[in-house]
């Protein structure tokens, strides 16, 4: 049990384990944003463009049913959540894709870095070739 212990604690210390929790917790974040931008910023304009329209109001109704109390119950299809959460994605994907082509980008420059040049050899390094040629001869 202690080994299996040790193996764990070995396991979640390794800096990917940590890491990959950081961009989890933030990846969670980031979708409240970009969810929230896409409901409440993103789509009330678009909306109003296309004559007012509430696309989170969008439904295509199956069958309505009136309860005892008067009230209506109905199966909708919800096309309109659909379209916000299909926006939502695209968003998310284009900034992915920026992050990732960023990156991508930086670490090309950090390649692209010349070679550095090859050191001449010394007076000595010269002299100690030119000997050995020599006696090869």
């Amino acid at each position: 049990m202690k080994n299996l212990i040790q193996e764990f604690k070995k396991f979640v210390s390794k800096g990917n384990v940590i890491e990959l929790a950081v961009g989890l917790i933030l990846a969670t974040y980031f979708g409240a944003i970009v969810k929230s931008f896409v409901n409440d910023i993103i789509m009330p304009p678009v909306g109003y463009l296309i004559a007012g329209v509430d696309f989170s109001e969008l439904t295509i109704t199956v069958s309505e049913k009136i309860l005892a109390d008067g009230t209506v119950e109905a199966v909708t299809i919800n096309y309109g959540v659909f379209i916000n959460t299909v926006i939502t994605f695209f968003i998310v994907a284009i900034t992915i894709f920026s992050i990732v082509k960023m990156y991508n980008n930086f670490m090309k420059k950090e390649d692209k870095k010349p070679d550095p040049k090859p050191v001449e050899p010394s007076k000595e390094e010269i002299l100690l070739t030119e000997i050995r040629d020599l006696l090869k001869k």
